[in-house]
């Protein structure tokens, strides 16, 4: 870990973190106050590595027109974010959207939510910021998918989805091998995710999730917590709450939903 967080589980073979419990610092430490929060999860967003982190705007955010060294995605845990090329209209994208920000591509982002808060992954390192005068074209395509134009699959049109009701949406990548994929498990759910991947690491997006594995108690995990395991791992989930959950999973294995 990156930061200084209370941890509920912490071994070789699992890691929980609640959102409540990180430690934050600013995405652009040279901004100081006018620069987003930010937070590792995973990984370190200062070197040639592979992070995963959260990002909280305020209401109003709006950045100066800028690149980035390296491509990234983002997916929206709270408010209303906007990322395109600094002439486009703004599109306001809620939570559970998600847009992919390439390499060299001049944009701005901006937040009009009470709260603002994304989760943004990065296959490489650093993660910097640089003026538009340097931009360039790495062949890559934005995309801006807002929530309601998400098309998720159902469990019977997925091998590893064997609970009824929970759906999956495939972000990147394929099955099987490194990927991200996000899963809506249903009001009610009592159930469980098995895998024995060598990386699995997931992020509550959307709702209140009751978790406990065989190594700890029960504990809710509200969005933006954090759950980490390696080898044969079952993840025991419960939604009892009066919405569906959304969880975005990064695993280089196959999983089952149960």
């Amino acid at each position: 870990m990156f930061f200084s967080a209370s941890t509920l589980a912490d071994s070789k073979m699992l890691k929980v973190v609640k959102a409540s419990n990180i430690d934050w610092g600013y995405l652009n430490p040279l901004r100081g106050d006018l620069s987003p929060g930010a937070a590792n999860l995973w990984g370190d967003r200062t070197k040639d590595s592979a992070t995963g982190m959260l990002v909280r705007f305020n209401k109003g955010f709006q950045s100066p027109p800028h690149i980035h060294n390296i491509t990234y995605r983002g997916i929206v845990i709270d408010g209303q974010l906007h990322n395109d090329d600094p002439k486009a209209e703004k599109m306001w994208m809620p939570t559970g959207s998600y847009w992919t920000q390439p390499a060299g591509e001049n944009h701005i982002t901006a937040a009009n939510g009470e709260t603002n808060l994304i989760y943004l992954e990065i296959d490489s390192g650093p993660y910097l910021v640089k003026p538009s005068s340097e931009k360039f074209d790495n062949g890559e395509r934005a995309i801006n998918l807002h929530r309601n134009n998400i098309v998720w699959m159902e469990h019977k049109d997925l091998n590893f989805i064997e609970a009824q009701d929970v759906k999956a949406y495939f972000v990147w990548g394929e099955p099987s091998k490194l990927s991200g994929s996000m899963v809506k498990i249903p009001v009610g759910f009592k159930g469980a995710i098995q895998t024995e991947a060598s990386e699995f690491k997931s992020v509550i997006i959307v709702g209140q999730v009751n978790y406990n594995s065989k190594e700890h108690k029960a504990v809710m995990l509200e969005p933006g917590s954090y759950i980490q395991s390696s080898g044969q791992k079952i993840h025991f989930i419960e939604n009892k709450s009066n919405e569906e959950i959304i969880i975005y999973l990064r695993t280089n294995g196959e999983y089952r939903v149960y």
